[in-house]
């Protein structure tokens, strides 16, 4: 909804029902004919039809949803923030989304909760102390801020953790961002479906995608729950259902669909300042704004495109919660979910071109696509305005599972990816 109003007209409006505010966002009818048309109106679509407008000056533009705004995976992650990846190349992508993610509420205006509360990544070995050094190292070679913490240094961060001498898990340091953090996910789709609507942008909710309209060899559209819509170009960013869609255009992606499940606490005061990673229980966690403790684990190992999960690994999760926090045993959870993963064999996206031609890619994020979403915006915009890729988003075209040039970031998911 639109702001600027004082407190008397939001109480009128309350008592009215609504009725005197203006919708955020249209809800046009598709049509017939595009210059560009996103499928996918979770962040990265929304994102790339954004900065098509603004950077590229392309406005006849539609981004089409087969359910509603925001509620694949970008309504169903853990809101996490970061950049510290090994390779240069995943290093200049994230690094990239969180410089645009630090200025993004002021360049949308609007409140995306942004909260820089650093992410700590425990070291629980000798042995991995050498492999954070080497982490530390690269990330600090590749430009990006990042800190090698002693355990007093990790005390001092979360004190509230398990430093019993007999604890499962001890901590002999952490790898440290302190630009890191977490926003509201709900917020960065919402924000950029305004900025883009307002540059003249359709988001046509509801339109599910039966069909690619294929001529000459060539994409030149999508048949429609809602008809045909025609377009010079096409890009596809749909996360978990990217494999459907490729098969649906003829071709097969290196991609396995995947759930990945969280939870959240009932809240509580303000009692963890920080996002916190432990690779050995396979377990991160940070608190929300409303005092929740929000959960997340590793990757349930049965290709699906279920969004609920499994018990196992939500006990396996749970299990390492309270090793590394034994307190929170007097906690009840709230609610749980799972989202829709698309991972390759390298744990890294894929952008470009398809085998279709006039068919584009962002796919294969994984669990990286929330904190990428700004980045992988501007660079599909790139892609889709020019036809060529952006310097950032070349060694992730798809020809590279060809060639061997892998950008292998399994590690860098902090979890089992």
């Amino acid at each position: 909804m639109t702001s600027h109003y004082s407190a008397l007209s939001l109480l009128k409006e309350g008592l009215n029902a609504q009725k005197g505010w203006r919708p955020a966002w249209r809800s046009p009818e598709p049509k017939p004919r595009y210059d560009v048309v996103i499928i996918g109106a979770g962040g990265q679509g929304l994102a790339t039809a954004y900065y098509l407008a603004k950077s590229h000056g392309i406005r006849n533009v539609a981004v089409i949803e087969r359910g509603w705004l925001g509620g694949g995976n970008t309504g169903r992650n853990t809101t996490a923030i970061r950049s510290n990846y090994f390779y240069p190349e995943s290093t200049a992508l994230y690094d990239l989304s969180l410089r645009l993610y630090e200025k993004l509420g002021r360049e949308l205006n609007y409140n995306i909760m942004l909260s820089q509360r650093g992410m700590v990544q425990l070291v629980h070995s000798p042995a991995e102390m050498e492999m954070a050094a080497r982490m530390v190292n690269a990330m600090q070679v590749n430009g990006v801020q990042a800190e090698l913490l002693d355990v007093a240094q990790v005390r001092k961060l979360v004190p509230i953790y398990n430093f019993a001498s007999d604890a499962r898990y001890p901590v002999f340091g952490a790898i440290y961002q302190a630009r890191a953090g977490v926003a509201r996910h709900d917020a960065v789709a919402w924000g950029y479906a305004r900025a883009a609507d307002r540059l003249g942008i359709d988001i046509i909710q509801q339109c599910e995608v039966r069909e690619f309209l294929i001529e000459g060899g060539r994409c030149r559209g999508v048949l429609t729950s809602r008809g045909e819509i025609r377009a010079d170009r096409v890009g596809m960013a749909v996360a978990g259902s990217s494999g459907v869609l490729a098969a649906k255009a003829g071709f097969r992606l290196p991609i396995t669909s995947y759930t990945l499940q969280a939870c959240v606490s009932e809240p509580v005061k303000p009692i963890l300042n920080t996002v916190l990673v432990s690779p050995a229980t396979g377990t991160y966690v940070s608190q929300s704004d409303k005092g929740e403790i929000v959960i997340g684990g590793g990757l349930d190992r049965v290709p699906s495109y279920g969004q609920r999960g499994n018990l196992p690994m939500l006990e396996t999760t749970i299990s390492g919660l309270l090793e590394m926090f034994p307190l929170f045993r007097q906690l009840r959870l709230l609610r749980q979910w799972g989202g829709t993963v698309d991972v390759t064999p390298d744990s890294s996206p894929i952008f470009g071109e398809s085998p279709l031609l006039g068919l584009f890619l962002n796919g294969g994020w994984g669990t990286g696509g929330f904190k990428a979403i700004p980045a992988g915006g501007t660079v599909f915009a790139h892609l889709l305005a020019t036809g060529s890729h952006h310097e950032i988003s070349r060694p992730f075209d798809l020809s590279r599972f060809g060639s061997g040039h892998l950008i292998d970031e399994a590690a860098g998911s902090g979890i089992a990816h």
